[in-house]
């Protein structure tokens, strides 16, 4: 379980069955940046919550910040996710025991405080599917509170924005589209040798519903993965294909996000 410093700004845990929520609040990130926040989520052993996109099946988590006093943006990130084998079958997308969704606050007033609403909506599963729903009301004065060793950690796991071909230790080093009555993309990566990796694919707006990549090859610090390219928005012409595809390929502790074009 993560824990707050005593002077850090935290809202009672919401407990939902099966999983308990709560909102965080931390200092800013440098001097004149936005506020530092989460969305923390604790799950019995052996239940799982999904990430944005989250797979053959799921529900990906929904924030409605209505309401909310002298809030101008929140952004949010979503740390680095894992391959779930559900007990029914379907292979999803999501998170085991804990996260922490980080969240960047901007007030509209820096030097006013900031009165945080959120209604938020999610999943927990485990041989079934459990809807979740928890309302916050979180006071957080101008500046801020402590850091939070909780937001550290969500931080660090957020897959870091890169290039194809960037950075040869971890890499999504090519992507070639495959045409054909069954079009796929073969992705090309290199990972450090000896660390447990995969890689996760969305389409360019959250109404494609790609199906997770497969490995195909794996040695000396290169693997290839094979992507579908299946599960069009409905209304969509047969046979279409993406501009561009992002890419999370996640090795151990480290994650990156590539957004890529098919040729």
């Amino acid at each position: 379980m993560f824990a707050g410093t005593s002077s850090a700004i935290e809202s009672p845990w919401v407990e939902l069955g099966q999983a308990k929520v709560r909102l965080l609040a931390a200092g800013s990130a440098g001097s004149g940046g936005p506020l530092r926040g989460g969305i923390e989520i604790q799950l019995a052993r052996g239940w799982h919550t999904y990430w944005r996109y989250p797979g053959d099946a799921g529900v990906p988590p929904r924030f409605d910040w209505s309401g909310s006093d002298n809030l101008a943006a929140v952004e949010l990130s979503f740390p680095a996710p894992e391959r779930i084998v559900e007990a029914s079958g379907p292979k999803v997308i999501g998170y085991l025991d804990s996260v922490v969704f980080p969240l960047r606050i901007r007030p509209a007033d820096p030097a006013r405080p900031v009165k945080l609403r959120l209604l938020f909506d999610f999943a927990v599963c485990e041989k079934i599917c459990i809807p979740a729903e928890a309302r916050f009301v979180l006071d957080v004065p101008a500046g801020g509170g402590a850091s939070l060793p909780a937001l550290d950690a969500a931080e660090a796991r957020v897959p870091k924005s890169k290039k194809l071909g960037e950075d040869k230790a971890l890499s999504v080093l090519a992507v070639r589209l495959e045409r054909g009555k069954e079009p796929r993309a073969v992705v090309e990566v290199a990972v450090p040798p000896g660390k447990k990796f995969d890689l996760f694919a969305e389409g360019p707006s959250e109404d494609w519903a790609l199906p997770l990549p497969e490995r195909i090859e794996a040695a000396g610090g290169r693997a290839r993965f094979s992507v579908a390219i299946d599960g069009a928005p409905p209304g969509a012409k047969p046979g279409t294909i993406p501009a561009k595809l992002k890419f999370t390929l996640v090795a151990g502790s480290d994650a990156i996000e590539v957004v890529a074009p098919l040729d």
